[in-house]
């Protein structure tokens, strides 16, 4: 897959293309349908496929007081994107500027004369150009004018694809991570640097790897204890991981950390993929350390029964 991060950038090699645009947070079930017809339709017709998304997420743009949360941050994004077999992906720098082309700008410009365009896969329901005032109606208007197809996502595909992203947030929020799950189509997955913690889990027995999220914007689920999976060198790691503000020690600050079972290697300082398997409790606040280190040690039991190791 080629990866570019503006439209600029992109250089047709002399094939049409097909073209999707889009979000595609989360990259789930329902994107992977648009992205299976987008795939198919290049082969069928020989040209190349070609997903427009954007950064950052029109929302926190175009609305100031927009506090979205999204599923991916732009390397997952790109990630599972580059994991479907697509030729082409242009992530573009979403800006007021953008926002204010006009419909038959974002056609002639951009379609027609970067991509090349031999079709678009687009929703029945999408609206674009300058105030959003261009519909599905006017692009196959330009279509006919400028001489490329629109193949129309149905209402159903489309209510998969929105109830998807919405379930999604709402499941992990509620620490409903099978659901989450199943929509995603993989295992919702934070990613970071473990960085020097305060060291208190080695002390009871309990030595965690600290996660550091650097996006701000990446949606962190419910607070809580988790058991999760990584691959560290090639090969699969379980583990327990909590969510929270360790206010047992009165901590104050949103951490996450992971316990890793029958493991023991430095990992500080390196990045890692940390993927969410069950959900085991909410955070508490214990009595006493002692409480604590039973409450973890029958944590660690719950996660072993669950993973049968």
């Amino acid at each position: 897959m080629k990866i570019y991060r503006s439209i600029n950038d992109f250089e047709t090699t002399g094939k049409k293309t097909i073209v999707t645009l889009g979000t595609f947070d989360g990259v789930h079930i329902g994107h992977k349908k648009i992205i299976e017809k987008l795939l198919h339709a290049a082969e069928i017709q020989q040209c190349e496929s070609l997903i427009l998304t954007f950064f950052p997420h029109p929302r926190m743009v175009l609305q100031e007081k927009s506090e979205i949360k999204l599923l991916n941050t732009l390397n997952e994004k790109i990630k599972l994107l580059e994991n479907t077999g697509l030729d082409n992906l242009i992530v573009h720098p979403f800006d007021e500027a953008f926002s204010r082309l006009t419909a038959e700008e974002f056609v002639s410009k951009i379609l027609v004369d970067k991509f090349n365009i031999q079709k678009i896969i687009i929703g029945h329901d999408h609206r674009f150009g300058r105030n959003r005032t261009a519909n599905i109606d006017d692009l196959i208007v330009f279509g006919e004018q400028y001489g490329f197809e629109v193949e129309q996502i149905s209402a159903q595909e489309i209510d998969a694809v929105s109830v998807s992203s919405t379930k999604i947030r709402h499941a992990l929020l509620d620490g409903q991570v099978a659901l989450a799950n199943q929509y995603l189509g993989y295992d919702y997955f934070l990613s970071g640097t473990i960085i020097h913690g305060k060291k208190l889990g080695r002390t009871i027995g309990y030595p965690t790897a600290n996660i550091q999220i650097f996006e701000d914007y990446k949606l962190v689920p419910k607070i809580g204890v988790y058991i999760v999976k990584s691959i560290i060198d090639q090969k699969t790691v379980y583990g327990m991981m909590s969510i929270g503000t360790n206010p047992t020690v009165n901590g104050s600050q949103l951490s996450t950390e992971v316990y890793f079972f029958d493991f023991n290697a430095d990992l500080y300082g390196q990045n890692i993929e940390v993927s969410l398997l069950h959900y085991i409790r909410d955070e508490e606040k214990f009595g006493s350390i002692d409480l604590l280190k039973q409450a973890l040690a029958n944590d660690e039991i719950v996660s072993r029964e669950f993973l049968k190791i």
